[in-house]
């Protein structure tokens, strides 16, 4: 019985040891309940509210209610989209941890035919259909009083979004009456009845149009000397020969807190100007805030325009690198504002050069890739061929649309500008702002022609009714940053949740070292054949300038061309090569990317349990 005992003891031992430990587990768990934790270990602290976030939700004056609508049961939604429901209303109750009595939360399960479907519809949440023809409801409300802001379907695809999309509803409940925007522009954004230059009439532009739906759209002069108090979000489209005492009430807005959006363009190419030369045809029209960029740390040549190869539009005679189809990688996903925004058309728009200023700090939201340079605005509008001749790439990521946040100072120490038709005498007003006197946020874009109608949307005619389709998300990305300044500081430094995207970095940065390969052998070879060509004609010159003599080639002329010839052969084929070469690498690349983060966790696991097999072995072995 004793050797019975002895050799079982340590299975007894051990199988005590885990009850034990199963029951503490058990224990622990039921009383943590009761008080729950929650420790956030993920990467860009995905489950963890923004500051932004909490700092709305403690300023609720009174309750807001949240209305979640899920269909549940086990065959009411796919499996993947019951997790997602069950993370919608975490969220929701997170909010009403930090808000308390303010968020109040309601629960439908909206079956068919149910008074919560009902109620569902009646809220404006709408059904979302399955692969199948069965339907589910995924949605929510939220109100205060009698204003109420509906999500009709939230999606999983704006996971991310989804602290956003709610703080937002929450803001604008939250908020009596439409928010001001005003709205500065050289452009005839809100239509025009007739224009004496054009003798024609003009629709309203779509942008105006969407924002007029949210928002109480005030036009601002280009001669403003002042802004007026009620608004609190200022949009500028293209400000064209701005007069300084403009540009001063710009700065003084900022000063007191307003939040400014502008957009500036080196080359509006909507915007065309007569040429002053007869027979010669005009060409886009410029702008920038001078003035306000050298005081915030930024420049923007305005007779510059950017071109890059990596996103540039068409193919063939039509390649044009001045016209840019951005997509996400050009995007910075951490931001609200861009976090969403999967393409953006920037028609000969400019890049910003930043050189940082104290108490300011920038972020950017759109940016060019490497392989890009600037090119003059007459050349802007080239294609084809004739786009790539000269092009040096810069080798540098530039801003093409950016956010400056922190404490502005004005860009005018002396108060307002005196204009010149004014007496002598007159003293400058001192009564001005002369720092920001808390943290503000302005963005900027180098691009104006992205909002036109023409570069934004597809419109149609369908049945006699005008259709509006967007082409990319060029007027998602404006009212985006419209919304988000309209809805308060705290919506301002807002982030977005972190992505389980994560792109291969390595492999954009062997392709943009090609690229350089590639556009550096091209320039030598456009070198070359210069030098050619100028060898040849001095050749020709020492000959003589006879007719009879210029239509023969020496043999060293000769010689010349067919060395030349072989020059471009050889580099040919080292091109070819190059492109071959990375190509190969950045497949092998992502192939090992790929079966490291899928093998790599269970490879070290059988590693480890075959350590652990072995030293128990090892000291089973041992004699006591």
């Amino acid at each position: 019985m004793k050797a019975f005992m002895k050799k079982y003891e340590a299975l007894v031992y051990s199988a005590v040891g885990l009850a034990a430990l199963f029951l503490i587990l058990v224990a622990a768990n039921y009383l943590v309940s009761f008080q729950p934790v929650k420790v956030d270990l993920t990467e860009g602290k995905v489950q963890t509210l923004s500051e932004g976030t909490k700092k709305l939700l403690r300023r609720l004056e009174s309750p807001v209610k949240v209305k979640l609508y899920i269909s549940r049961g086990e065959q009411a939604m796919p499996v993947p989209l019951r997790s997602f429901a069950q993370r919608v209303e975490d969220l929701a109750r997170e909010f009403k941890s930090v808000a308390g009595a303010n968020v109040v939360i309601e629960l439908y399960n909206p079956k068919p035919d149910s008074e919560d479907e009902d109620a569902a519809q009646l809220d404006g949440v709408e059904p979302q259909q399955l692969f199948s023809g069965e339907t589910f409801y995924l949605g929510l409300t939220v109100s205060q009083l009698d204003r109420k802001q509906a999500i009709p379907a939230v999606s999983a695809q704006r996971e991310r979004l989804l602290e956003y999309d709610l703080a937002r509803a929450i803001a604008r409940v939250a908020i009596a009456e439409r928010p001001v925007l005003g709205l500065m522009s050289a452009l005839p954004i809100l239509g025009e009845r007739f224009n004496p230059m054009t003798r024609q009439s003009s629709e309203p532009w779509v942008l105006a149009n969407e924002l007029k739906r949210d928002f109480n759209v005030k036009q601002v002069s280009l001669m403003a000397e002042a802004i007026d108090p009620e608004i609190k979000t200022l949009l500028v489209i293209h400000p064209r020969d701005l007069p300084d005492a403009t540009e001063f009430a710009l700065d003084q807005f900022v000063m007191r807190g307003g939040k400014l959006i502008a957009f500036v363009d080196p080359y509006a190419y909507f915007d065309q100007q007569p040429s002053p030369m007869p027979g010669i045809g005009g060409g886009g029209t410029s702008s920038s805030l001078p003035k306000l960029f050298k005081a915030w740390g930024v420049e923007m040549n305005p007779g510059k325009v950017l071109a890059d190869v990596v996103y540039a539009s068409g193919a063939g005679q039509r390649h044009t690198p001045t016209v840019l189809t951005l997509n996400r990688t050009a995007f910075n996903r951490d931001d609200v504002v861009t976090s969403q925004i999967e393409t953006l058309l920037f028609a000969f728009g400019g890049a910003f050069e930043v050189k940082p200023v104290d108490g300011l700090k920038v972020t950017a939201l759109v940016k060019s890739s490497p392989n890009s340079m600037l090119v003059d605005n007459i050349v802007s509008t080239v294609s084809g061929e004739a786009a790539m001749k000269g092009f040096q790439p810069e080798n540098k990521e530039r801003p093409l649309a950016l956010r400056l946040t922190g404490r502005f100072k004005t860009a005018f120490a002396e108060g307002m500008p005196v204009s010149q038709d004014k007496k002598s005498s007159e003293k400058k007003q001192d009564n001005f702002l002369k720092e920001s006197a808390a943290e503000n946020s302005v963005i900027l874009v180098a691009d104006v022609d992205m909002l036109n109608d023409g570069a934004a949307v597809d419109i149609q005619e369908v049945f006699g009714r005008r259709i509006v389709v967007p082409s990319n998300g060029n007027l998602a990305f404006a009212q985006s940053m419209v919304e988000q300044f309209s809805s308060g500081d705290a919506l301002t430094s807002l982030r977005s949740r972190a992505t389980s995207f994560r792109p291969l970095t390595v492999v954009r940065q062997m392709e943009a070292e090609a690229q350089a390969q590639y556009f550096g052998r091209l320039k030598s070879l456009e070198d070359e054949l210069q030098k050619t060509t100028a060898k040849l004609q001095e050749l020709q010159k020492a000959r003589g300038a006879g007719a009879k003599s210029a239509q023969l080639m020496t043999p060293e002329q000769q010689l010349e061309i067919e060395n030349f010839r072989k020059r471009v052969t050889e580099t040919r084929k080292e091109l070819k090569e190059l492109r071959k070469n990375l190509r190969q690498d950045a497949e092998a690349l992502v192939f090992w990317t790929k079966v490291v983060n899928i093998a790599l966790i269970p490879l070290l696991v059988v590693l480890l349990g075959l350590a652990v097999f072995f030293l128990k072995r090892r000291r089973q072995q041992v004699p006591a």
